[in-house]
């Protein structure tokens, strides 16, 4: 198992900045991918950033343009800088990363936009 920490959230007003990370410490395992998730109060879980191992990067439509996805090799690294926050950008964010060891989820954290 594959213990993954989020942490970065917490409240900001709109237009302000953020940014999320995610840690998988260890060795012994590949990760092929690491993504953002968010899912708002209410909604369904809906992705926000992905980046693979040859460097493509996929965003969503909501955040394309205002958030970055980048990754670090060492510790295992991954960040989501988030900009421009808006309202509606409330929601918890979970880190997902694919290894050779599977799929695994972090335990998430909250981002609240709100004035």
């Amino acid at each position: 198992q594959v213990q993954l920490m989020e942490s970065g959230g917490e409240l900001v007003q709109p237009g302000e900045s953020l940014r999320l990370t995610c840690t998988a410490p260890g060795s012994g395992f590949a990760i092929y991918a690491m993504a953002w998730y968010r899912q708002p109060p209410g909604k369904e879980r809906e992705m926000v950033a992905r980046i693979v191992v040859n460097g493509d990067v996929d965003y969503g439509d909501s955040v394309r343009g205002r958030f970055t996805i980048s990754r670090h090799r060492v510790g295992n690294v991954s960040y989501l800088q988030m900009n421009n926050l808006k309202p509606e950008d409330t929601a918890v964010y979970y880190c997902n990363i694919r290894t050779n060891l599977g799929g695994f989820w972090g335990q998430g954290t909250q981002v609240t936009v709100s004035s």
